[in-house]
C-alpha cells in the first residue's frame, strides 16, 4: 500500500509541475488577460489541468501493485494516454490563441489563430505571415482599393465566413488607422449605460490616460478598448460591456 501511494504521490507532482506550466503558457502568454475571458478559454484549461491532474494519478493508484507482472506495461499505458490528452488539449489551445486585434472600420476584432486565411499565401506581407506565439500583435484591416476585390470579399464573407479581419493580406500597421481611429473613438462616459459606475470608475483609475474607447469583438465576450484619443494610442483592452447586450 505504501509503494502504491508513493507512486501516486509522485505521479501526482509530475502532473502538478506540467499543469503549472501549460497554466503559465496560456493564462500569461497565449491567451493574456482579459482575453481568455474574450474567447472563453478559462473552461477547456480546467477541463485539460483536471484530466491531467486528477485522473492520471488516480489510474496509477488503481493499478499500481508491485506483484502484477504487467504493471511496467499498465504504466507506460498510463502515461501514453495523458500525454496524448495533454498534447492534443495544448495543440487545441494554440490553434485557438489570439493572435491579431485588428481595427476594422469603427471597432477592433479579436482574432484567433485558425480564423486567419491562409489560402493564398503569397498574397501575405512577410511581417503577417506568422501569427505570433507570444501574445496578440495590433493591426488595421483596410479594405481592398478596386471594387471588384470588395465585391469578392463582400461574397466570402457571407458564404464562406471569411471577413476582413481574417483576410491577413490586408494587414497594415495600427498607426495607417490613427485618423479613423480618432474619428470613431468615443467618450468614456458612453461606458456608464452599459456598465456599473463604480465599477466603470474602478477600472479607469487604472489607466489614468485614456480619454476615449472603441468596442472589442470576440467570439465569446465583447470588450473594451480603451484609448488615448488626441495620439490613437491604445491604452489596454478591458472586461467592460461596450454596448447594451
Amino acid at each position: 500500500m505504501r509503494l502504491r501511494f508513493y507512486a501516486f504521490l509522485i505521479h501526482l507532482l509530475g502532473s502538478c509541475l506540467l499543469a503549472i506550466a501549460a497554466f503559465y503558457l496560456v493564462f500569461f502568454i497565449w491567451y493574456p488577460a482579459p482575453l481568455d475571458k474574450a474567447v472563453g478559454v478559462s473552461g477547456v484549461v480546467l477541463l485539460l489541468v483536471g484530466v491531467d491532474v486528477v485522473i492520471g494519478p488516480l489510474l496509477t493508484f488503481t493499478v499500481y501493485n508491485p506483484k502484477k507482472k504487467s504493471l511496467r506495461f499498465d504504466l507506460a499505458c498510463i502515461l501514453v494516454l495523458q500525454l496524448v490528452a495533454f498534447t492534443y488539449g495544448m495543440a487545441t489551445l494554440a490553434a485557438g490563441r489570439p493572435v491579431w486585434l485588428i481595427f476594422n472600420a469603427d471597432r477592433f476584432d479579436l482574432v484567433q489563430a485558425y480564423e486567419v486565411d491562409n489560402r493564398h499565401p503569397e498574397r501575405i506581407p512577410e511581417i503577417y505571415r506568422s501569427p505570433s506565439w507570444t501574445g496578440p500583435r495590433w493591426v488595421a484591416a483596410m479594405p481592398p482599393d478596386s471594387i471588384e476585390e470588395r465585391n469578392r470579399l463582400t461574397f466570402e464573407s457571407v458564404f464562406a465566413g471569411v471577413d476582413l479581419p481574417q483576410r491577413a493580406d490586408l494587414y497594415q500597421p495600427l498607426d495607417t488607422a490613427n485618423a479613423a481611429i480618432r474619428q470613431r473613438a468615443l467618450p468614456l462616459d458612453e461606458l456608464n449605460k452599459f456598465n456599473d459606475a463604480q465599477e466603470i470608475e474602478k477600472i479607469l483609475k487604472r489607466w489614468p490616460e485614456a480619454d476615449a474607447f472603441l468596442p472589442m469583438m470576440a467570439r465569446v465576450r465583447p470588450m473594451t478598448v480603451l484609448l488615448k484619443k488626441n495620439q490613437a494610442k491604445v491604452i489596454a483592452v478591458v472586461d467592460i460591456r461596450p454596448w447594451e447586450e
